[in-house]
């Protein structure tokens, strides 16, 4: 009995090892080595998780639809495509726009020399820039240009010279935005489909061809009030800001200034909120607003109420229809969001910094609550703004699950495959080769058939990783006659709008 029981487990070794040089011979890559050791390995922490709790309590407020949610830019980087970042002030502009100039993967790396700011991003093979901002081809536009200002100076800007590095002199950047307003001036505040989105894809396009994708990134309001009030204090004032509107800048009337003086350094917290002219106060809003659908900065061209209805509305439909924005709060989730937009990864992860100079401003909460009440344009739009990326996110997040899922279910498929005709090939081949014995062996190779198709489901899973509990269950579900339908990811966004409607 031992000596029967020895060799049959000495068969099931031998057979074992036969297994696993066939599969070498299938799949001799280490990619294949590489699905084996994970299928064994603990799953690895989600590190957009790891950054915060806020997906798994996330509830979505808006209903957006498969458009809003799917951002996928087919990028030219060697054609005619261009970048552009709107950078609005203390949103955590500059590190993006460093990530952009010095951490990217590209064919052709963007140049930065030590001591300078700007870096020279060209494409592969052509001297045009890739990127319109302030580290590559510097305030070209002005300094912190707004929505308005952009999308009326970056199309002449670059149709006016192939290389956008060089910056025009402010009295050309004058010339630039009154013609471009003159282009576009019908009646601006009788104009309702001003900023419908045919409208807004006809200002992302210039007139020799080029495509421009807006890109911004916001702040909680307060957080970035408090970091604005803390820059000022200390000296900074961006009095270079053009502030163009419909080809010209505020008169002194139109926009008075806070402070008499070189600066507004030592300025406090009181004094900063007291001023009615502060552009601090919904920021955010403005510079992503169309301003020239409210008459720019004339506050009497209609009533205080109807003009902040339209700011916002005019904000969040810009907004929605960039190419992308990010969050600061976000770090993590803003690069992965940006790399799958664009198809362009980063060199090295984002860092998510919980400790700024606005985190280290005590306020107790009457002026958190006043703090609101001046940004409250800006507060409405960050709630706006956080929940479709969060959704976005999501969204990305679960089609990547389940092409992933496919990926794997067609690999065990082709596993298999290639398993079997090795198999029946081999076995076929020592028929070939011993005809008088096959006669004798036919009932031990119908065994080691038998125990060959029992194996192949335990190679196939080691060979992928294993599906959890609840892949099983959905497997089993499924309707055989519907399994080629499975790589199909538009069932996925049906299934995520679906879940957004549950969580309602």
């Amino acid at each position: 009995m031992d000596e029967k029981s020895n060799k049959l487990l000495l068969a099931l070794v031998m057979l074992f090892l036969f297994a696993v040089i066939v599969l070498q011979y299938v799949c001799p890559g280490t990619e294949c080595q590489l699905l084996r050791l994970q299928a064994f390995s603990s799953p690895m922490p989600d590190p957009y998780r790891s950054e915060d709790e806020s997906s798994a309590r996330f509830v979505p407020r808006y209903n957006f639809s498969r458009g809003d949610l799917l951002r996928k830019v087919d990028f030219d980087i060697k054609g005619d495509d261009l970048i552009v970042f709107l950078h609005i002030q203390k949103t955590g502009g500059t590190t993006f726009g460093r990530h952009l100039v010095r951490n990217i993967q590209l064919e052709q790396p963007c140049e930065c020399r030590v001591g300078q700011k700007k870096c020279t991003c060209h494409r592969p093979g052509k001297r045009e820039t890739w990127l319109f901002s302030r580290f590559s081809t510097g305030w070209s536009c002005g300094l912190h240009a707004d929505w308005t200002e952009l999308t009326s100076c970056v199309p002449a800007v670059v149709d006016g010279k192939r290389d956008a590095r060089l910056r025009p002199s402010r009295w050309r950047l004058f010339q630039i935005l009154d013609a471009a307003s003159k282009d576009r001036r019908g009646s601006p505040n009788t104009n309702p489909g001003a900023n419908s989105p045919s409208s807004t894809k006809a200002r992302n396009t210039s007139k020799n061809g080029k495509n421009f994708h807006y890109i911004t990134i916001l702040r909680d309001p307060v957080s970035r009030y408090l970091s604005e009030w803390r820059h000022v204090q200390r000296g900074a004032t961006w009095k270079a800001s053009l502030h163009v509107c419909d080809g010209r800048p505020p008169t002194s009337e139109e926009l008075p200034s806070c402070y008499t003086g070189d600066d507004w350094s030592g300025c406090p917290l009181k004094e900063f909120m007291d001023c009615p002219y502060n552009l601090a106060n919904n920021r955010q809003v403005r510079m992503l607003s169309d301003l020239t659908l409210v008459g720019c900065y004339n506050l009497s061209v209609m009533p205080e109420k109807e003009r902040n209805q339209v700011l916002l509305e005019s904000a969040k439909s810009n907004l929605k229809h960039m190419a992308f924005f990010g969050l600061t709060e976000f770090q993590r989730k803003t690069q992965y969001l940006f790399e799958k937009t664009f198809n362009m990864n980063f060199i090295s992860p984002f860092t998510q910094y919980n400790t700024t100079r606005a985190s280290s401003v005590e306020i107790n909460e009457e002026i958190q609550k006043r703090i609101e009440g001046l940004n409250f344009l800006d507060m409405e739009l960050y709630s706006y703004a956080k929940d479709l990326f969060l959704q976005r996110y999501q969204f990305t997040r679960q089609k990547q699950h389940q092409e992933a899922r496919r990926k794997r279910q067609e690999q065990r498929k082709f596993l298999k495959g290639r398993f079997l005709q090795t198999h029946f090939q081999s076995q076929s081949q020592g028929q070939s080769q011993n005809p008088s014995q096959n006669q004798s062996q036919t009932p031990n190779l119908n065994a080691n058939q038998n125990a060959t198709q029992n194996l192949i489901p335990k190679l196939t899973q080691s060979s992928g990783q294993n599906p959890s509990p609840k892949e099983n269950r959905e497997s089993q579900k499924q309707d055989p006659g519907q399994e080629q339908s499975n790589g199909d990811t538009s069932n996925g966004t049906h299934d995520y709008i679906g879940s957004v409607e549950k969580w309602r």
